[in-house]
């Protein structure tokens, strides 16, 4: 998608394009080693109406390119390309399978006076390969949940059938890329975690050991609230990636407004008047329809010695939503789908309602929001904890940032420079805007603050930063 936004300079109109998709392909080097065969090592190329030779050409041009950085550093060939018009970047994600995605840079044009074509002014340096690098590896990631590797389809079909599933999943998912809005978050890839106090906690653990107990077929349990993670029973990095398409793909999709009074804390207190608000997200829409299937999306997890197909069921009431992922070999029925609308809806409504309880009496106790003088991403590697006050709630196509792209810039480039070193350190700039910003990362922390005191020095700078660790995070040791 291409986004254009006008703006005024010198009196004359300018127009200012995003980054956009001009090639996304993933090939082989080895499936046409020979002259003329060489359209055999395209798997899948978008967009699919690019003439024949050209995709020979770009995909060759990337075979060379990744051949020739072989030979400064056998095991960690390129990663991105540079150019004036272009950044290209690469990721090998299984022995001899490449992805490549050319993102176009942004770039302003600027109209000529005499009816002369505009001027384009490339603006290569506004793209940061550790954000598109990221968004690559995560592409790969989704396709891996929902399909299992590459390697997984070419021993069940050979090559055709690996085609046919790449080209049916990333013709879809391209869609969904919005690379003007990819930022720091895309780099950390973080859950978001809702903060509950340990009863409320208690008491999801609780359901979630009845509804295992009592279903015996269900292997992983997640439960979030509010697109927020509460409990996990999957490995870090699958809830990592399902935990993305939830709240990116899933949830968005089924965000129809709720009745009037279902997210409210009150609740009949007539003994066995148990509300039931419960819906399946995947699968049957309606369990009462004679006709309707119960088929469910399946996923591929991470086990010991490799991976394990599951059946994944996504069930809401309310502002939660339980996923339930039982083992693939077994096929779902009627009976089991109504045992557990049975027995999870009137719990889970339940438990929404004490939850939606809990944060409303925590907010009134905390006050009024004011609006702070700072704003911060924090991300914690070991647990991918990720919390923003930047970034607005999600739309069901982009996550909006509350400031100027200039910054965000700012952040990622500290960022990079972190990643250059093991050592925990702390960076503060002054934007041109007069912002401050300051990145501190300590014991596997990160912390990124945005202040908007253009007159404070750096010693009132720091003092604020050590005021919001001290409020926000007064449970983390953060090295001064």
């Amino acid at each position: 998608m291409l986004m254009i936004s006008p703006r005024m300079a010198s009196g004359m109109q300018e127009k200012q394009f995003t980054p956009s998709l001009l090639n996304f392909f993933v090939y082989n080097p080895t499936f046409g080693p020979r002259e003329g065969e060489e359209e055999k090592k395209i798997l899948f190329y978008h967009p699919s109406e690019v003439e024949k030779n050209e995709k020979i050409r770009n995909v060759g041009l990337c075979e060379a390119i990744v051949q020739f950085t072989r030979t400064f550093c056998p095991t960690k060939p390129a990663k991105s390309l540079h150019t004036q018009k272009n950044r290209q970047f690469f990721f090998e994600p299984e022995d001899n399978f490449w992805i490549v995605m050319v993102v176009r840079n942004p770039m302003i044009e600027k109209p000529n006076k005499d009816g002369k074509p505009p001027t384009v002014e490339y603006q290569e340096e506004e793209i940061l390969d550790t954000v598109y690098g990221a968004v690559v590896r995560e592409c790969y990631s989704m396709y891996k949940l929902f399909n299992g590797t590459f390697g997984r389809a070419m021993e069940a079909g050979g090559v055709e059938l690996l085609i046919q599933k790449l080209e049916k999943f990333f013709y879809r998912y391209l869609q969904t890329l919005h690379l003007q809005s990819c930022d720091l978050l895309d780099v950390f890839g973080g859950i978001s975690f809702f903060p509950l106090d340990k009863m409320t906690y208690l008491k999801i653990q609780s359901f979630v050991n009845r509804v295992e107990e009592s279903l015996s077929l269900i292997k992983y349990t997640a439960f979030l609230y509010n697109d927020q993670l509460i409990w996990s029973g999957l490995e870090q990095d699958d809830m990592r990636i399902l935990y993305k398409y939830l709240t990116t793909s899933l949830f968005p999709r089924h965000s129809e407004p709720e009745l009037a009074g279902r997210d409210s804390p009150l609740r009949p207190e007539v003994a066995g008047n148990l509300l039931h608000y419960g819906r399946f997200l995947t699968g049957p829409t309606n369990l009462k329809d004679p006709e309707a299937k119960f088929r469910f999306p399946k996923i591929f997890v991470s086990t010991e010695d490799g991976y394990e197909e599951l059946h994944l069921i996504v069930y809401k009431a309310m502002s939660a939503a339980a996923c339930f992922m039982i083992s693939a070999s077994v096929e779902l029925t009627r009976d089991f789908c109504e045992q557990l609308d049975g027995l999870v809806g009137p719990q889970l409504t339940l438990l929404a309602s004490d939850i939606c309880e809990q944060f409303t009496v925590n907010r009134r106790i905390s006050g009024p929001e004011k609006e702070p003088q700072f704003k911060f991403i924090y991300f914690n590697h070991m647990n991918l904890a990720e919390k923003s006050t930047i970034h607005m709630r999600k739309t069901a196509s982009v996550c909006l940032t509350s400031v100027h792209p200039d910054l965000m810039k700012i952040l990622g480039d500290i960022n990079c420079d972190f990643a250059r070193v093991d050592e925990d350190e702390e960076i503060i700039v002054k934007a041109m805007t007069d912002y401050w910003v300051v990145g501190k990362k300590s014991d596997q922390r990160e912390l990124y603050v945005i202040l908007n005191q253009k007159n404070a020095n750096l010693i009132e700078v720091n003092e604020e930063v050590k005021r919001l660790c001290a409020t926000q995070f007064n449970n983390i040791f953060f090295l001064d």
